[in-house]
């Protein structure tokens, strides 16, 4: 019987997911993986680009960072954190992407998603859309007049803009007010029945902020700043964002 040796090579090691796990607390538990696939099995991306999060969590284990620094996985992923929730070891595969995605040049970053980020950058309203103070106001005041004339039982409907006081300043996506106004009014309608404090403002009203998911980091934290200090001139306690 002849006996042969077999020699393992060493395993390839991710300098990509180093540098992940040195910026997350306790490494983001990325090197607790149990492969049950628990994430895979309700994360909506799964399947896309023929990926799914355990499979580029493997990869990034196993060293393969030119592949997961090329695929575009990494931007249908909706960053949900379904995965973090169903995951017995709590493993943060969310920012794993989310430093992929960071890692991709700014230029190359999907057109729209940048774009969006870009035209909130241009106007204190942080709107996506591109959506002014004075459209913003006009839009507002127009829907809730139309209410309270159209609707019984809402003829005292209060949308208030800009008041100072306020115990809630509620942001609101701007996606209703340009393409869908009439989105708005069941949380208006919510918000009367319960007898809340609440108001919009002109500046710093749109709920979404598209630099976060493009993975720009410095413009992300301008447009959140922005946003806080409208809460803050406004002298609202409670900061109510509909995203």
């Amino acid at each position: 019987m002849t006996t042969r040796t077999v020699a393992l090579g060493k395993e390839k090691k991710s300098l990509f997911k180093e540098q992940v796990m040195q910026l997350l607390p306790n490494g983001g538990n990325l090197n607790a993986c149990l492969t049950c696939g628990a994430c895979s099995a309700g994360c909506p991306a799964t399947g896309l680009a023929n990926l799914d999060p355990r499979k580029l969590l493997r990869m990034a284990s196993l060293g393969m960072d030119e592949e997961i620094l090329n695929t575009q996985w990494a931007w249908y992923c909706t960053m949900c954190q379904r995965c973090i929730y169903v995951c017995p070891m709590q493993i943060d595969i969310p920012q794993l992407v989310f430093h992929l995605r960071k890692s991709w040049p700014r230029e190359q970053r999907p057109k729209g998603i940048r774009e969006s980020c870009d035209m909130a950058l241009r106007s204190d309203t942080c709107s996506a859309m591109g959506a002014g103070e004075e459209d913003w106001r006009y839009v507002v005041e127009d829907v809730a007049d139309e209410v309270r004339q159209s609707q019984p039982g809402f003829e005292n409907l209060i949308v208030s803009m800009d008041r100072s006081g306020a115990t809630y300043f509620l942001n609101q996506n701007s996606r209703e007010p340009v393409t869908e106004p009439d989105e708005m009014v069941p949380l208006w309608k919510i918000l009367h029945m319960g007898g809340a404090d609440w108001t919009y403002a002109s500046k710093g009203w749109a709920a979404e902020n598209y630099c976060l998911f493009i993975a720009d980091e410095q413009n992300w934290e301008k447009i959140v700043r922005t946003k806080a200090k409208a809460v803050d001139d406004l002298g609202c306690r409670y900061w109510l964002n509909t995203e």
